[in-house]
């Protein structure tokens, strides 16, 4: 399966949680709180246990913009490494440059960070990387190659980092586009409403 390029909004209310994580989308899920479609107020049965794992494992490989298949192989590596699983798995996301590149809010959203290095805009280290899944490391820095810092939708993205939250694992020097992945996020730094221990029992029934 393709990776989805539809509505992230409709996405998102069918998932119950801000899948774009801006501003604007929570507007749309505060004023529609309920799936999208002509069924989608009608209250549905208590749903079965394998459903919610279900569920939950589809809200965050659709936060974060995986496959399936992918998403899966990255759950595997995160359970043969010593630690908790659960929060080995979304540090593991959380180091993908695509979204590195969001949380430094060089991109607006993951599915523009994705554009943004696809396209070759972004450098790790001074080396320009086009993998989004690329694994970033303790102190890499990331920054927008001098080539592309013109870009319009770039500079309406530092703007709007002045009155952004930047994540207390990376740190930023604007002026010179530029950022530092300084640690692995622990698990209350993560505000995702995820229950990851329903991911882990999916993948092991």
């Amino acid at each position: 399966m393709g990776r989805f390029r539809g509505s992230i909004t409709k996405q998102s209310r069918r998932e119950g949680i801000n899948l774009a994580e801006t501003e604007k989308v929570q507007k749309y899920l505060d004023k529609r709180p309920y799936a999208p479609g002509q069924h989608g107020q009608r209250r549905k049965g208590r749903p079965s246990d394998y459903s919610v794992r279900l569920r939950e494992k589809q809200k965050l490989s659709r936060l974060y913009g995986m496959g399936e298949k992918q998403f899966r192989n990255l759950f595997e590596e995160a359970s043969n490494v010593p630690g908790v699983t659960g929060t080995v798995f979304l540090q593991l996301l959380e180091r993908r440059l695509d979204n590195v590149v969001f949380r430094m809010g060089f991109a607006s959203t993951r599915r523009q960070a994705r554009q943004f290095v696809g396209h070759g805009h972004i450098f790790v280290n001074g080396k320009k990387v086009d993998i989004a899944s690329y694994r970033v490391k303790i102190g890499d820095q990331i920054s927008i190659g001098e080539k592309s810092r013109q870009m319009g939708f770039i500079l309406e993205n530092m703007e709007a980092l002045k009155r952004r939250r930047v994540s207390p694992w990376i740190e930023m020097n604007p002026e010179t586009f530029t950022g530092t992945f300084t640690r692995l996020p622990a698990r209350e730094d993560l505000a995702l409403p995820i229950n990851e221990n329903f991911i882990i029992e999916y993948y092991s029934r």
